[in-house]
């Protein structure tokens, strides 16, 4: 891990997860008013705003975070280099001397101090387009400092047209808010009120986010944009999960790694599925279920959402149904009924319960998942125990002898 001091990446990374969220956050405030609204990042410029009937944007934006804001300089590299990008920006598009101009903005966490002319772009009252061409011709034709020569070049090389068609369209947004800041901004520019539910409606939205956000970065382009109408259906089904009775489903199914899978092969949920003869893929099927059945009980308790007695309330009616499951396919069970008739028996037991248990929410009225009512029935027959348990659950008709066994170590 990189250390404190002159090689700390910290403040790089903060700037890439500073574009990130802030492109979350201007999506937010223009879904409001345009739901046909699609944004981009790392195209043409950080962050691009496009409208679904054209392929053009009509927003490029700079974002530079600084933690210590200070004075956004009028010689530095933040503005200059953004002024160069927006060049390249305009001449792949063929805008520097003809055609619509979309906005530049200069989003920055510095302060433009009056009586320069990054203070005279700022939109309001104060803005003079044609003052502020004069301060940056100034300094675009200074000999120093050379770390910007070429960006300051890019700009001087253009025609007087063309550098006033520029300028107009650059804005200065100053003083924005900060990293720590933004989680606030996009709570109230999403309508998430403050309450019981609003951090974890709030860490919904950002992962779907940052999960977007790696398929518009990623080389291959995966994903070319993410529309407005994707952050406000997203907004309405996290909100749907977190109203009224609703218990908040915040897992994800995916498929289990072989890692994953291997640290189960020795408890007593895989042994109930090996005993009637299930395959591999099957367990593993199961398992995927029985895994983020597990981890969104956990959450539920840990963050206040449902009791352990609700739970265990929850686990009794999952019992009732199994119970009666089991009866009807081993009613017909003798002592002398072959092997592979028992195996198969236990299999209709565990297909029959998790068709019944698919639709039994955790809280009476909460929508739910199928996984979680499978997968808690699964964590019920990994607690079988003996055969005087009265409340164990298994598949195979003899599965409390066999669970018995189960835990007697070798050689006993």
């Amino acid at each position: 891990m990189a250390q404190a001091g002159s090689h700390s990446a910290a403040g790089q990374m903060t700037g890439y997860l500073y574009q990130c969220e802030l492109a979350l956050l201007e999506l937010a405030e223009r879904s409001w008013d345009d739901i046909t609204l699609e944004v981009r990042m790392e195209v043409l410029d950080d962050i691009e705003f496009l409208y679904q009937d054209t392929r053009d944007p009509f927003v490029l934006l700079q974002s530079k975070h600084r933690e210590n804001a200070g004075r956004l300089s009028e010689t530095g590299k933040d503005f200059w280099r953004s002024v160069a990008s927006w060049i390249d920006a305009l001449t792949a598009l063929g805008r520097l001397s003809t055609g619509t101009m979309p906005l530049l903005r200069l989003v920055t966490t510095q302060v433009a101090a009056e009586g320069t002319f990054l203070h005279q772009l700022r939109p309001g009252d104060g803005r003079s387009v044609d003052d502020a061409l004069a301060g940056m011709e100034r300094v675009a034709e200074a000999a120093e400092p050379g770390n910007t020569a070429k960006d300051r070049k890019k700009f001087t090389d253009l025609t007087p047209a063309q550098r006033y068609r520029l300028v107009t369209a650059i804005e200065i947004n100053d003083a924005s808010p900060l990293m720590s800041d933004l989680d606030s901004s996009l709570a109230r520019t999403l309508g998430i009120r403050p309450g019981q539910h609003a951090r974890a409606i709030l860490d919904d939205i950002k992962g779907w986010w940052y999960g977007m956000a790696v398929e518009l970065l990623d080389k291959n382009r995966t994903r070319a944009t993410v529309t407005a109408q994707e952050l406000q259906c997203r907004l309405e089904e996290t909100l749907d999960r977190f109203a009224g009775k609703n218990l908040p489903i915040t897992e994800t199914l995916r498929r289990l790694t072989t890692a994953e899978i291997a640290a189960y092969k020795d408890d007593l949920v895989v042994a109930q599925m090996q005993w009637i003869g299930l395959k591999d893929r099957s367990i593993a099927t199961h398992l995927r279920n029985y895994h983020y059945a597990r981890a969104q009980r956990s959450a539920w308790l840990r963050n206040f959402k449902i009791t352990e007695k609700a739970l265990e309330d929850y686990e009794r009616l999952l019992w009732d149904e199994w119970d009666h499951v089991f009866t009807r396919h081993t009613d017909a069970i003798e002592d002398d009924t072959p092997a592979a008739e028992r195996k198969a028996a236990g299999k209709r037991v565990l297909d029959d319960t998790m068709d019944k248990v698919a639709d039994m929410p955790a809280r009476p009225g909460s929508t739910t998942e199928a996984w979680i009512g499978r997968g808690t029935m699964h964590s019920l027959a990994g607690r079988a125990q003996t055969a005087d348990d009265d409340e164990s659950v298994g598949w195979h008709p003899d599965y409390p002898d066999l669970c018995q066994h189960h835990n007697e170590q070798p050689g006993q």
